[in-house]
């Protein structure tokens, strides 16, 4: 598709302290897009804590850097083999390559921290952030599509997408491929509709965040049938992807949480 946006050309008298010329990444741009429009939603509805900008993004910046930590290490875990011992490789893959439930599995207890330290309500808050995870998902999904990366496997059907691009990661060019990047974004609106509609009726502090837990882990074990980026990693003989495997602990977990904190008003 478009991996780089546009290509910005620093002026000669700046060429010495700046490269001659500046790429804009689609997948940077949409993740920065993201994280504002996140931002903006945050602020939104944490106002009934009395956060205010400065107070959240002290929290937002200690996520990114949770975030990235995750992603990147769980990415690197994926295809241990091939980046263990091999710093070159290691230093080439730092600008891209990201696992979302590592990000995930890593901001959670970043942000219970933080919040316990701000002395704020963790389940009402947490029902905010149900919001906000498919918000910024949805546009790293943008990200990903526009720059090749996390595509399916080779389509024969009228959804099939082809990437052309010389600079795309996709792994197959010029052949028609499951636009695997659009199936977890429908999976992330679907989950918003869904979590619309049963905050109406809401019966414990916390339940929307474990739907959305939920609801994304059968969503992405789904979208991995189709996923074609064979160096992610599979257990058990290949009967599932490592993705895989994380959404059934993820959902078996938010299952017992559940029954606890439904038990639990708060």
């Amino acid at each position: 598709m478009f991996p780089r946006l546009v290509t910005l050309n620093i002026p000669e008298f700046l060429q010495g302290f700046l490269p001659a010329s500046i790429a804009l990444h689609s997948y940077g741009v949409m993740i920065a897009l993201g994280i504002l429009a996140s931002f903006y939603i945050t602020l939104r509805k944490s106002e009934k804590f009395g956060l205010d900008a400065d107070r959240l993004s002290g929290m937002f910046i200690w996520v990114i850097v949770a975030a990235f930590v995750g992603g990147k290490l769980f990415f690197f875990l994926e295809d241990i083999e091939k980046y263990w011992g091999n710093y070159t490789v290691i230093k080439g893959a730092m600008g891209g390559g990201f696992v979302f439930y590592g990000s995930l599995i890593f901001a959670i207890p970043t942000i219970v921290w933080w919040l316990r330290k701000e002395k704020i309500p963790v389940r009402p808050f947490l029902d905010i952030l149900a919001f906000v995870g498919p918000v910024v998902h949805s546009f790293g999904r943008v990200g990903c599509f526009l720059a090749g990366c996390c595509h399916g496997k080779v389509c024969n059907s009228w959804m099939g997408v082809t990437f052309t691009h010389p600079d795309s990661l996709a792994a197959f060019k010029n052949t028609a491929l499951y636009p695997t990047q659009l199936f977890d974004i429908a999976v992330n609106l679907a989950i918003l509709t869904v979590l619309f509609f049963v905050q109406k009726k809401q019966k414990f502090s916390g339940q929307l965040f474990l739907i959305y837990l939920m609801m994304y882990g059968v969503g992405r074990s789904i979208v991995e049938i189709y996923r074609g980026d064979e160096a992610r990693g599979f257990l058990f003989g290949g009967a599932v992807s490592h993705s895989q495997f994380i959404a059934v602990c993820i959902i078996v977990i938010s299952v017992v949480v559940w029954r606890r904190w439904s038990k639990v008003r708060s």
